[in-house]
């Protein structure tokens, strides 16, 4: 299709070409005169032009593109072919070539409010908003009656901070068309962000008497008060608006939704408990709503508290339900209060011992704050109350495997395995916990038997690529196998620390001291945790490597990160002494 149009263009400019050299032959006494000249290109530019059309309003952009491009050539002044132009590329995300378009089309037509809209919106999107206001500004000039280009203008005034124009704007169009919920909201917006409240009042006031129905006055109104400090009559304006809508309730989860938006948080916090108690709001409507809230950005301690306060009473309005009754807990884990969070769970543990959700949190933050004891006692309650969870079984078996009851973590292990049936993630996970447990038992034949079983199922998995490396170096076994697999794990993720150090331990252990320290090196580098491990391991590759005062202060490091690592200190104490 596309060769067809290119050759349909090459015998029009042929045509046209031929057309010409006739008229040059029959007129050989003289030159061909102007007019006769400007004809023949009106006439190439409305075809180019009509065709471009026609390419545009089928989709096909590229050759809209070409075909306006031509003529825009015979006619670079062509105000409507650079607006076209301009129109496409922008469409294709091209705004640098599609700005400059746009300008031309603006400065050949400045009267035309469809270029300037144009130009003053790319400007928008780039945050030039004085240089959009400018253009709104010369377009009113020729269209001073134009009430869409006035409202566009306000607006960019009040994002601009200019909220006088704007006011007077809005102003001049609330007199021709009176009180309306298309400008009144702005304009009232304006006057309260200028701070002149008592105005403001006045005509939110009049405003709600003319549209009561209308929730985004009793919003503005509420802010006033908020701003004047007379925060206690903000959840009277909505009661007022409840009573004048009595069938609108439902309307309070939009308020609130609203105000959570705009990050109003404290007149939101105010009439959370109205709608708490409101019968007519669905719980699961009530519950959606805090969970949104929950994810709240820039909430203050305060306001924490404040919302923890809320959570109580409607915990004490639903009880019995097991999913609302996780929304406390679920705001302290997100403002890292996990403590918090442990003691709230315990509590609704105690009073409803058979909410699954609850104990499952638990455990996970047990887990999380390395508290293995209490999450191998809670966790064994757990699993025998909940023996269907699979997540349960892991959580349990991995506080055994902490604390030494290696039995008790094969037994829940093989239990997982067969509640994880044929799913492979789940398959993989056992078996690396297997293998652990394995380890810890120094049964390093069924530990590297364990993990082969989980590489049949899935060859690539890094964790299990991974261990296996590090528990066969640590072994001195296989190393050149070791080495395979900590690379072919490095391939996969290259950043990682914990993978980038069983790369260099497994290189340290092969005799490539000086590799696995420069590895080493940036891994301690890039490492924001702070691992134990790490700075132990960089120690005992600085020791091979005769760099004596580095090693010695890395392995303080270890100790001071781990205290439980006493042995190192025998290791900086004997190598002092061999110095």
């Amino acid at each position: 299709m596309k060769k067809i149009k290119i050759i349909q263009i090459a015998l029009f400019t042929f045509a046209l070409t031929g057309f010409m050299a006739c008229a040059v032959k029959k007129g050989q006494e003289r030159e061909l005169t102007p007019s006769l000249k400007y004809v023949d290109t009106a006439f190439a530019f409305d075809y180019y032009y009509s065709e471009a059309l026609k390419q545009k309003f089928m989709g096909e952009g590229g050759d809209a593109l070409m075909y306006f491009e031509q003529s825009r050539r015979l006619n670079p002044k062509s105000d409507a072919a650079n607006y076209q132009i301009a129109q496409i590329l922008i469409g294709a995300g091209n705004f640098r070539n599609g700005k400059t378009y746009a300008k031309r089309a603006y400065e050949l037509d400045k009267k035309n409010i469809w270029y300037a809209s144009l130009l003053a919106g790319i400007y928008f999107q780039e945050n030039k908003i004085d240089s959009a206001i400018y253009i709104y500004e010369k377009t009113v000039e020729f269209h001073p009656n134009n009430d869409e280009l006035l409202i566009i203008l306000a607006n960019l005034y009040s994002e601009n901070g200019n909220y006088e124009n704007a006011i007077k704007i809005h102003q001049n169009i609330q007199q021709k068309y009176g009180i309306n919920e298309s400008i009144t909201p702005a304009y009232i917006q304006n006057l309260i962000f200028s701070n002149k409240l008592d105005l403001a009042f006045e005509e939110v006031q009049e405003a709600i008497k003319l549209l009561p129905d209308k929730i985004m006055f009793y919003v503005q109104l509420a802010e006033i008060y908020e701003k004047t400090g007379e925060r206690p009559k903000v959840i009277e304006v909505y009661k007022q608006f409840l009573e004048e809508n009595p069938q609108n309730s439902q309307i309070l989860i939009e308020v609130c939704e609203f105000l959570l938006n705009e990050e109003r948080y404290n007149e939101l916090l105010q009439i959370l408990d109205l709608v708490i108690l409101d019968t007519k709001i669905d719980k699961e409507e009530k519950i959606e709503l805090f969970a949104k809230i929950l994810v709240a950005p820039n909430f203050t301690k305060e306001l924490i508290d404040q919302t923890i306060s809320t959570l109580v009473v409607f915990e004490s309005v639903y009880e019995n339900d097991d999913l609302g009754l996780l929304l406390r807990p679920e705001l302290l884990i997100k403002n890292n209060r996990k403590t918090e969070a442990i003691d709230r769970l315990e509590e609704i543990i105690s009073k409803r011992p058979n909410n699954y959700l609850a104990w499952e949190k638990l455990l996970l933050l047990y887990y999380e704050t390395k508290d293995f004891n209490k999450l191998f006692t809670r966790g064994k309650e757990c699993a025998s109350r909940f023996s269907f969870s699979f997540l349960v079984k892991l959580l349990y078996a991995s506080g055994a495997l902490a604390n030494g009851h290696y039995d008790v973590a094969l037994e829940e292990l093989q239990k997982a395995a067969i509640l994880a049936s044929n799913n492979k993630e789940a398959i993989i996970q056992v078996y690396a916990m297997k293998a652990d447990a394995f380890y810890r038992m120094n049964n390093f034949t069924e530990a590297f038997k364990t993990f082969e079983e989980a590489l049949k199922v899935n060859p690539n998995d890094i964790i299990i690529l991974n261990n296996y490396a590090y528990y066969l170096a640590e072994q001195n076994m296989e190393l050149n196998k070791a080495e395979e697999m900590s690379w072919k794990v490095i391939e996969q993720d290259k950043d990682n620390a914990t993978f980038l150090d069983t790369y260099a331990w497994v290189l340290f252990k092969q005799g490539k001291t000086k590799k696995a320290a420069k590895i080493m090196k940036q891994v301690i580098s890039q490492d924001t945790n702070l691992v134990a491990e790490h700075y132990e391991h960089y120690g005992f590759i600085l020791k091979k490597n005769r760099k004596r005062k580095k090693a010695i202060e890395n392995w303080e490091m270890a100790i001071k990160l781990d205290s439980s690592k006493t042995y190192l200190k025998n290791e900086i104490e004997n190598y002092r002494k061999r110095r």
